[in-house]
């Protein structure tokens, strides 16, 4: 999974999850996989960071059977990394 910030001109964080076709064909197994890294991120509440765009891009299918608590970590990690590079 890869994580890109685009800055914006509202006054608010956002974040999207994108899960191409080419890495899993079911809609349901794509939505699902979605639906779980949205929480990740909710829980995660990234408040530190500046109104940016956050764009998730996932590159293969491990993300739909992942426990939770593992998914949780890969998304903190991410989140940490790119505030580094931010700054």
């Amino acid at each position: 999974m890869t994580l890109v910030f685009m800055p914006n001109q509202r006054k608010m964080r956002r974040f999207a999850v994108v899960v191409s076709k080419k890495v899993l064909k079911s809609a349901v197994g794509r939505n699902r996989i979605r639906r779980r890294i949205y929480e990740a991120i909710r829980l995660e509440n990234p408040d530190c960071l500046p109104p940016m765009d956050g764009i998730f891009t996932v590159h293969n299918t491990s993300f739909l059977k992942m426990p939770f608590r593992e998914l949780q970590t890969t998304i903190h990690e991410l989140l940490e990394r790119s505030l580094d590079s931010m700054v």
